[in-house]
């Protein structure tokens, strides 16, 4: 009988045991989820097609924006481009000889000594010859950004993460060659479930922590943010999210933007996410 009582004892001291633990009181002035940083990335290529010359960053090279990152062989595209405005200095010449025309006989023109026929003429070469250097400046605008094209410059300051071709390739209009991984901005996606969607707004700051351990505070690296969009449509939660209890539920897809960025945050990295709901200010814009 003792045997029982005590099995008893034991039983309800475990159950109340477990009971705290799942009922644990929470904090109501920060909301924890669980998401993944994003990173916008950009697939580089030529605008024409031809073969490459040279290529003059690797993969995981630091670019800054406007820095020049490969070329094709551009003798052909060189050569439009002078033929163009070869073109044009001519075209400019043949405008300028029937203005000239043009001008001396208006006169005889306007008296009936130059026939009719022969002013109509004179009119319709003045206006060809001007219409021809028109024509010609837009073929060799052309032509020059055609010369430019054949060089790829970084859009922005990023991380070169794949190199796709080599020298010697040849290779198509916007056929990518690198792909760069743009150093800003930085967000991570997250999901909210549908009954904290009312306690979240734009611009409430969030603290952002990842798994990683800083070896000079030995907690994690935590980083500031705030949040910076939230989905106007509800969805199932992704089966990424791992959560304990709503994996099921609909929720709404938010990005928290990170404010101060390093060398840490990477493409995919999971982190926690807390957001103070007592915060009423934005943090920052995107």
């Amino acid at each position: 009988m003792k045997k029982v009582i005590i099995l008893v004892l034991l039983i309800s001291v475990l159950g109340l045991v477990f009971y705290n633990i799942n009922h644990k009181k929470t904090n109501t002035d920060e909301l924890e989820l669980f998401g993944n940083i994003e990173i916008r990335q950009v697939d580089l290529g030529f605008r024409v097609e031809g073969k490459i010359q040279k290529m003059l960053v690797e993969e995981g090279d630091s670019v800054k924006k406007g820095q020049l990152l490969a070329f094709l062989d551009n003798e052909t595209f060189k050569a439009t481009y002078e033929k163009s405005l070869a073109d044009i200095q001519m075209n400019k010449a043949l405008y300028a000889n029937a203005l000239s025309r043009y001008e001396r006989n208006l006169p005889l023109c306007k008296d009936g000594t130059t026939s009719k026929l022969e002013c109509d003429e004179l009119l319709n070469t003045k206006d060809t010859t001007s219409a021809a250097v028109a024509a010609s400046k837009a073929s060799s605008k052309g032509a020059k950004k055609n010369l430019y094209d054949t060089s790829i410059y970084a859009p922005d300051d990023g991380i070169i993460m794949t190199r796709i071709q080599e020298p010697g390739a040849a290779v198509t209009p916007s056929q990518p060659i690198y792909t760069m991984a743009k150093n800003k901005p930085v967000w991570i996606r997250a999901y909210i479930p549908e009954i904290n969607l009312g306690n979240v707004k734009y611009g409430m700051k969030a603290r952002v922590l990842t798994d990683t351990i800083d070896p000079k505070t030995g907690k994690p690296r935590e980083y500031e943010g705030w949040v910076g969009y939230i989905s106007p449509v509800a969805e199932f939660t992704p089966k990424t999210v791992q959560t304990t209890d709503l994996r099921t539920d609909l929720v709404y897809r938010i990005r928290v933007y990170v404010s101060a960025l390093d060398q840490y945050l990477r493409q995919g990295m999971p982190v926690t996410v807390k957001i103070d709901l007592t915060s009423e200010e934005a943090k920052g814009k995107k």
